[in-house]
């Protein structure tokens, strides 16, 4: 077996046996990664706490034939505020879930790396309601899917601009609207995104605005997945 480094974010953790778990990170050399966590189940474990989700850690594998081996794990960043704060532990529970389900096992992509760790410490650092959408904005462009969000994709039309279809490409105006409603401070905060403008879009942005390009940007990212995130159903269920 081949032994390797890589440092990486825990998403996901389960059961495995009597004191094991197997552990899914994304990593920056090696994208999507399960690995059997040995022994982290017992309390004894030194490094069991280490591998929680939302953990950001450099690590020492194993390659395995279905599943590699954790044999050591180090904290690579501390996020102290991520889950002592109910909302921000939402949001970023909703960008684990996401990168997961839109990432392949062995699928390297340091793009997503980047993404997912530098808004994992925006959110920590300041709490942005800003952070979560402008990080699914974002996400959907790396899967390939950027909308119009400037002017209506069928008729050209840059005014009554009232609505949002992925599968039309993008926003629409009242004579042909489909998809999800949007308003235009939504749009105008997905615009920023979407043209790289996400430092002036978390900066200017109005937490209720942005509480509602959240929501919209949770509906476009399903669409494009064809699955519901089940963090983002707790999440608005306590919003």
């Amino acid at each position: 077996m081949a032994l390797y480094r890589d440092q990486g974010v825990v998403l996901r953790t389960h059961k495995l046996g009597e004191a094991d778990r197997i552990i899914t990170l994304f990593t920056a050399a090696h994208g999507q990664v399960r690995a059997v966590a040995k022994g982290v189940r017992r309390t004894k474990s030194r490094f069991g706490a280490r591998l929680e989700p939302m953990s950001w850690v450099n690590g020492q594998f194993y390659e395995g034939r279905n599943l590699d081996i954790v044999t050591q794990v180090e904290t690579a960043h501390r996020f102290d505020h991520l889950r002592s704060d109910a909302e921000r532990l939402h949001r970023a529970a909703i960008m684990l879930e996401a990168v997961e389900h839109t990432t392949q096992v062995g699928g390297p992509d340091r793009a997503i790396f980047n993404l997912l760790t530098g808004a994992l410490r925006e959110l920590d650092r300041t709490g942005n309601h800003s952070v979560l959408p402008a990080f699914v904005a974002k996400l959907l462009v790396l899967e390939g899917i950027q909308p119009q969000v400037d002017e209506c994709v069928v008729c050209g039309n840059h005014e009554n601009l009232v609505a949002i279809n992925l599968h039309q490409g993008g926003v629409l105006c009242t004579d042909h609207r489909s998809g999800q409603p949007i308003t235009d401070p939504v749009r105008r905060a997905l615009s920023l995104v979407f043209s790289g403008q996400v430092r002036q879009m978390l900066e200017e942005t109005d937490p209720r605005i942005a509480d509602q390009t959240e929501l919209l940007a949770i509906q476009l990212l399903e669409q494009h997945m064809e699955r519901r995130l089940k963090s983002a159903g707790v999440f608005q269920a306590e919003v």
